[in-house]
């Protein structure tokens, strides 16, 4: 995966749950048809984090150019987080383990 690209999206919720659900499948089905996206993690406590998986820069920039994705930032602002933080980063190395399951 190295030098690829990771938009990391941390958020913080608001009581607010109306569309929220809804929005999140389609944005996240959408960008795993745009040309350029490789994958995508997530998880949620308190804080959200989501971590999408580019090829480039410019494939991301045409990503956020998507009128629907316009949609959920500007609702997203307007009712679902109480806050957000983005960083675009280029991924200079990977690192993973994967444990088997133990037999008894």
């Amino acid at each position: 995966m190295t030098g690829q690209y990771a938009v990391i999206f941390t958020s913080k919720r608001t009581p607010i749950e109306h569309g929220y659900a809804e929005m999140a499948v389609e944005i996240a089905d959408l960008a795993s048809r745009q040309p350029g996206f490789i994958k995508m993690d997530s998880a949620r406590q308190d804080v959200g984090i989501t971590v999408s998986y580019w090829e480039s820069l410019e494939a991301i920039k045409e990503f956020k150019r998507i009128s629907k994705h316009i949609e959920a930032q500007r609702a997203g602002k307007t009712q679902w987080y109480q806050w957000y933080d983005v960083k675009v980063c280029q991924v200079l190395r990977e690192y993973s383990f994967d444990s088997e399951p133990l037999v008894a």
